[in-house]
């Protein structure tokens, strides 16, 4: 009987990795593709997991985001949305204050979704996508718990040193990200848009010299 596997993904901790290594056309990843491709023999995917929050005061991210959303939904992943917190903060040097945005929720409803699905037998083994720290309570919890179960935490890109209190086994490089983006467009049976990429994750196209270098490699 193939072992049954569920992926945890915190989506702020991957989002902003991707951000920060400038590859803004990774962000369209196809989280049950790259989920799937962590996959041992003997192993079938059983659920995936999205955790985040949509940035409402921000009209251009929320839109993209929403539109991601829909695009992980048809895709099969299960999203799970959490909500931002208004926050009064100053600056200490000059006495400036202004009113930020702290996102709450989603690092919580991961570790419950986590403990609770070990209670409830619904994986042999976890694979939690993250490098926040705040995860290590719960998945000691359930390691500690479930001699039956085990948990393997895979790193954002970049992130394997961040996330050393989480031990991570693997880092999701930028090269299988890569390899694992959303269709661009995808139109239902009814000729009705599901969902279509933002510009903005537009895969870049090479230039003219890259390109004939390219064919030039490729003829030897």
């Amino acid at each position: 009987m193939s072992k049954r596997v569920a992926v945890y993904i915190d989506g702020f901790n991957l989002y902003h990795a991707i951000d920060e290594s400038c590859q803004r056309h990774h962000k369209w990843v196809d989280l049950f593709s790259l989920s799937r491709s962590l996959l041992r023999e003997g192993e079938e995917l059983s659920a995936v997991y999205y955790y985040s929050a949509f940035a409402t005061w921000l009209p251009g991210q929320y839109k993209r985001h929403r539109e991601y959303v829909k695009a992980l939904q048809h895709a099969g992943v299960t999203t799970v949305m959490g909500k931002f917190k208004k926050k009064d903060q100053s600056c200490k040097k000059c006495g400036a204050t202004w009113v930020g945005h702290e996102e709450k929720e989603s690092d919580v409803r991961l570790s419950i979704g986590l403990v609770a699905d070990a209670f409830q037998d619904k994986f042999d083994r976890a694979i939690v996508i993250s490098a926040d720290s705040d995860l290590v309570p719960p998945i000691e919890f359930v390691r500690s718990t479930f001699s039956n179960k085990t948990v393997f935490v895979a790193a954002p890109p970049g992130r394997m040193g961040t996330g050393r209190d989480l031990d991570p086994k693997l880092e999701i490089t930028r090269g299988r990200i890569a390899k694992h983006l959303l269709p661009e467009r995808v139109v239902g049976v009814d000729g009705v848009l599901v969902y279509e990429r933002p510009d903005v994750y537009a895969v870049p196209q090479p230039s003219a010299m890259q390109a004939a270098f390219s064919g030039a490699i490729a003829k030897k």
